[in-house]
């Protein structure tokens, strides 16, 4: 699953490959924002960790997984 997330006054925005479902990192942001000083903590594939400040999630964005292509250019053989 890959997920995008928007931080407020960050110009770029943070790329997570994680395990974690669409439904789970979407739970785990609303309950990091039902908390006074909340964060939002996602794995990665990799076994790192983000943290972020809930407060200053600006959006996040969940899709899934794109298959990887190899090769050059966009040639299709039928």
């Amino acid at each position: 699953m890959q997920v995008r997330i928007g931080v407020q006054f960050v110009p770029r925005e943070l790329v997570v490959d994680t395990r974690q479902s669409g439904e789970e990192v979407q739970r785990a942001l609303a309950e990091a924002l039902a908390e006074e000083h909340g964060v939002l903590v996602l794995d990665d594939v990799k076994g790192g960790r983000v943290v972020v400040p809930a407060d200053r999630v600006g959006y996040l964005e969940i899709g899934e997984d794109e298959a990887r292509r190899v090769g050059f250019g966009g040639n299709q053989y039928t």
